[in-house]
């Protein structure tokens, strides 16, 4: 097996950088959407009434005539078949974790035998890919087969290349055939949906004029880079993602030569590849460089409407896997590919922009938008306290849990950074609490934000990279989220509950409207409340210290350090209402969720068991037992010329080491293999969860820790996988 290893640097040794043909020769705008069935597109290949059509779905979420639907297929298909496509899919996001699609050709006969090319309203509208074969929670039973993608038309269809090979794809939510949501993209719309009432509401005690608040999303996807013949050397990586065996190299990040370094040219040449596939498809990418870690990188766009960005994060990333095969490459988008480096995650910046043009997390110019501003930002600070435990479930995964906490990302413990000056200014509300405000009274209600905000703002909200949910001047950057996560799982809940906390605070408004206070009065009081119910959730030190965990417990904020724990807010009461109350999720679908999520842990913790069972026994052992043979005869032979004790007893020392380690790993993997044995006869998937967290989980640090010293110590010839020093430094 060590054959393969050096096979493998043989060839990192002669691999020869791609040449991107056409790259930089034309500018981004020249080429930009050009794979999109963008307004532009529209117009060129639809009537005025199929497009005023699908324009006012797309804005207002109505549906699409039928009549219409025809219409609007046939341009699509133009468009396509201009651009040598032949087959269409249907575009979702099942609770894989991946996309999914079948595709069809636009090829059909007709009853007289004529073939023809066809693609109508019905196709474009709805198609019935089989359900029971998707995660379901128990929503579909296995002979129940039948469920439904149907159009999303506020996400514009686009063309996927692939080798030759061109598809329309039309992006789609994924429903069950009693109409239960089976995707990510269902609840996101819904959730987007319920801001936007609740949100424009509020608005309306500022400004009549706003009619729609669209919530908008930044993610930053960080993710690592290798060598592809190194990573199908490594069993682990090939089918779990992640080094689960591995011993640091000698040189790892300590010397934070990587971050921001000038870019290695072969990932150079990957990264200018796939940001061109990206900007054909519309993602806006904007940033490219070097993360913390040595081969990790991170790119990011400029913001977009929730609803695309997530659909375009989780196109990137197959793009990303796609591109890297061609320049002979690995993209790791696991959030802990490497012990004892930093993994990744994808900050979610978050925020809300009216059709008025203004970003309700923007502080404003005139006492009225200083006022929206303080109403929004101190709602999403409460939002995150009354429900930070559906957030902490909300980024909860296996993958994830590697990271959480480990001084290289937010701890489990939720909590709000908002920085220095909003802090006083928050406090100065709150210290009116016994105070009477009268309609004279406007230090408030002038506080000059706007103007001091850019200067102190820059110096005091970006500099605690250790919270999850920070302000960072005009939105807000939830950093807990995985890389390898959709995007819609952390936004769907974060949008539930600005929308439930906005139409609780406009209940409490209108009551007080409703006794005679002023309206701007009322807001007063009703924000210097919620400062006060929330200000436990905000922390402005370091969340990586061990005095914080401290602290958050004397304060009764929830840790739960384990996706089982975590996931367990989605099925209680208080989470069931709320998603219930604002049309998300039924509880049936909920319940279903946290099955699948469970689930999922499950299974990814039981195949990482196996495979570092197999690591174990079939390279890491018998490459100890090679090495300690050879030592055995090296000493025989010593012996047999006459050599006295001392002269071999460094070797004895050596095998009597990995003699023990040999030992351990085999004692641990028979254990652990027990352990999961026990694990699998439990039917319940919460029991079992919490049997493979605990039980079977434990082993891998331990077997890990002994397969790690024996790296150290056995012949480098004779190691079978690729190391540490080899994945992260050569490429």
């Amino acid at each position: 097996m060590s054959n393969i290893r050096f096979q493998a640097l043989q060839s990192v040794a002669t691999a020869e950088e791609k040449k991107i043909s056409g790259y930089g020769e034309k500018k981004i705008t020249a080429i930009f959407a050009s794979n999109v069935f963008t307004g532009r597109t529209m117009r060129e290949h639809l009537s005025d009434e199929a497009y005023k059509s699908l324009m006012n779905s797309a804005k207002a979420g109505s549906r699409v005539d039928r009549r219409m639907a025809d219409q609007v297929a046939a341009g699509m298909k133009s468009w396509a078949e201009e651009r040598g496509v032949t087959h269409f899919t249907h575009w979702f996001q099942p609770l894989t974790g991946t996309t999914a699609e079948k595709h069809d050709s636009f090829f059909t006969i007709k009853s007289d035998g004529t073939a023809i090319e066809l693609f109508d309203g019905d196709a474009l509208i709805q198609q019935e890919p089989d359900a029971s074969s998707f995660p379901n929670g128990g929503i579909r039973a296995t002979f129940e087969a039948r469920g439904y993608t149907a159009w999303d038309p506020s996400s514009p269809a686009f063309i996927m290349e692939s080798g030759s090979g061109k598809t329309l794809c039309i992006p789609t939510i994924f429903i069950a055939y009693n109409g239960e949501s089976l995707d990510y993209k269902a609840p996101l719309l819904k959730s987007i949906a319920a801001l936007d009432k609740a949100a424009v509401d509020v608005c309306h005690f500022f400004d009549k004029n706003v009619s729609k608040v669209t919530a908008t999303l930044g993610w930053e996807q960080e993710y690592f880079v290798i060598d592809e013949a190194l990573a199908n050397a490594r069993p682990d990586l090939m089918m779990c993602g992640r080094t689960l065996l591995g011993h640091g190299p000698a040189k790892g990040q300590q010397l934070e030569d990587h971050y921001f370094g000038s870019i290695p040219e072969r990932v150079y040449a990957f990264m200018q590849d796939f940001e061109q596939e990206s900007y054909k498809l519309g993602i806006p990418l904007r940033t490219r460089h070097n993360e913390v870690a040595p081969s990790q990188f991170e790119c990011a766009p400029i913001f977009e409407e929730c609803n695309i960005a997530v659909d375009h994060n989780t196109l990137l990333m197959d793009v990303m896997n796609k591109v890297a095969k061609r320049h002979k490459l690995k993209a790791l988008l696991h959030e802990k590919p490497f012990a004892g480096v930093n993994g990744s995650g994808k900050h979610n910046n978050w925020s809300l922009a009216t059709d008025t043009g203004v970003n309700l997390l923007s502080p404003g110019k005139t006492p009225r938008t200083n006022l929206m501003f303080l109403t929004f930002f101190v709602n999403a600070i409460k939002a995150v306290h009354d429900y930070d435990d559906l957030l902490r479930g909300a980024i909860a995964s296996a993958n994830n849990d590697h990271r959480l906490g480990a001084n290289e990302a937010p701890p489990a413990i939720i909590s709000v950074y908002i920085g220095k000056y909003l802090s006083d200014v928050l406090d100065e509300v709150e210290m009116r609490v016994k105070e009477k405000f009268t309609e004279q009274d406007e230090v408030i209600l002038k506080l000059d934000i706007h103007k001091q905000i850019p200067e102190l703002l820059m110096d005091n909200t970006d500099r605690n990279r250790t919270s999850p949910f920070a302000f960072t001047g005009n939105k807000f950057e939830f950093r807990a989220v995985g890389s390898s996560a959709n995007c819609a799982s952390p936004m769907v809940v974060l949008n539930t509950i600005m929308a439930e906390t906005l139409k609780q605070f406009k209940k409490d408004v209108d009551a007080l409207v409703e006794k005679g206070d002023k309206k701007e009065i009322a807001v007063l009081q009703v924000l210097r409340d919620y400062i006060s119910k929330s200000k436990k959730i905000r922390f402005e030190g370091d969340n990586y210290s061990a005095e914080w965990a401290e602290e958050a417990e004397r304060r009764g904020l929830n840790n739960f350090k384990t996706t089982p724990e975590a996931l367990d807010a989605f099925v209680t009461e208080k989470g069931k209402q709320l998603f219930y109350d604002n049309g998300i999720y039924s509880k049936r679908e909920l319940e279903a969720r946290h099955e699948i999520m469970l689930e999922d842990y499950v299974k990814k913790v039981q195949i990482e068991a196996r495979l570092i069972g197999y690591l174990a026994t079939n390279h890491v052992l018998p490459a100890a037992i090679n090495y300690q043979n050879t030592l055995v005869e090296n000493v025989r032979g010593l012996k047999e010329i006459g050599l006295d004790k001392k002269s071999y007893k460094a070797q004895l020392n050596l095998i009597e080491v990995i003699s023990g380690h040999i030992q351990n790993v085999n004692d641990n993997v028979e254990a652990m293999l027990e352990a999961r044995k026990k694990a699998n006869e439990i039917a319940d998937y919460h029991k079992r969860a919490l049997k493979y967290c605990h039980e079977v989980k434990p082993y891998f640090d331990k077997i890990r820790y002994h397969a790690d010293k024996l790296e150290l110590v056995v012949d480098d010839k004779l190691w079978p996988l690729p190391k540490y020093r080899e994945l992260l430094f050569m490429r």
